[in-house]
């Protein structure tokens, strides 16, 4: 079988590690990167030994991929992608997928037409914490608690901390609770950037299930934890580390008194991104429907705009 022909749009922090890893696996062959800054694109492309460009259109016509990832702002996703897919090129879209969930819907509609793998990066969902606490969580959890906090950054300067880093947990939280949402309450405030910079959403769901998620891009130190607790037993997963921690609820010892259980469950530790490009690269092999479609990042996206229109009122 030949190489699927890969190229990345947008070569920045993401965009680079993106290159790197289609260099590193097997069956297929990085063909180009393209940035809008003539020295990011030819810095990257002599790294990799592949052609840069700064025109889109001028690496299309003259590498002919297969495949590619699109790591530019977020403003530009739905220009870049919708051009790309009308042409038949099957996408991975970093998230949020698009802006606005209209835009999103026509996306999804130019990769129906066209037949394309069209995956949505929220690459937490390949962390092996989150795949293994997917494979646990058989029913609707009682209750999700997640922290997702860090340092600030210039790097990201055009969205606010929701579309940043909250929409990773909204989307692990989405993909747990398999019931509709039906009351979000939020709030939020600026303090470095035009933009919210520190968020807290309550999010409820048909089925009972609470989701509390807090996210600052403010904070002192980092954290990426989440805890989800059903009945007779919790989960607390820390991202970073990809371990799972399981916590029972106390049993009765043969002495008669309370003996508490706690697993430490063994889990590969993996490169999330990695496992990411690899998926994307078998769904266009195997003809199959990626684990996060672009259905995925429009109900993802929808919760996040419906947080920034409470936070909105409240700012």
């Amino acid at each position: 079988m030949e190489k699927i022909r890969a190229g990345v749009i947008g070569v920045g922090h993401l965009g680079r590690i993106h290159a790197r890893i289609y260099k590193e696996l097997m069956g297929v062959k990085l063909v180009g990167v393209v940035d809008s800054r003539q020295e990011s694109a030819d810095e990257i492309g002599a790294m990799y030994g592949v052609p840069s460009y700064t025109d889109v259109e001028r690496f299309i016509e003259e590498q002919r991929p297969d495949a590619i990832s699109v790591v530019v702002p977020t403003v530009h996703h739905f220009e870049v992608a919708s051009r790309l897919a009308e042409r038949g090129i099957h996408l991975l879209v970093e998230k949020p997928v698009t802006t606005t969930v209209e835009q999103a819907s026509a996306l999804l509609e130019i990769a129906r037409e066209r037949n394309i793998v069209l995956q949505v990066g929220h690459v937490e969902r390949f962390n092996s914490a989150i795949r293994y606490l997917s494979e646990q969580i058989t029913e609707a959890p009682l209750c999700i608690q997640s922290r997702r906090q860090g340092p600030f950054s210039s790097r990201i300067g055009d969205v606010g901390v929701v579309l940043d880093l909250m929409i990773h947990d909204i989307d692990i939280i989405l993909s747990l609770v398999k019931s509709e949402v039906v009351s979000i309450s939020a709030m939020g405030r600026k303090v470095r950037t035009n933009h919210e910079d520190l968020a807290l959403a309550q999010i409820e769901f048909a089925c009972g299930t609470i989701a509390d998620i807090q996210v600052s891009r403010v904070a002192e130190r980092r954290l990426r934890q989440m805890d989800v607790m059903e009945s007779g037993k919790y989960y607390s997963v820390n991202f970073e580390t990809q371990d799972v921690t399981v916590h029972h609820a106390p049993r009765t010892s043969p002495e008669g008194g309370s003996l508490e259980v706690i697993e430490h469950p063994l889990l590969p530790k993996t490169e999330p991104l990695k496992q990411e490009l690899s998926h994307f690269l078998s769904c266009i092999r195997d003809h199959t429907q990626p684990l996060v479609g672009i259905e995925d990042g429009k109900r993802a996206l929808q919760v996040a705009v419906d947080v920034l229109n409470q936070i909105s009122m409240k700012m």
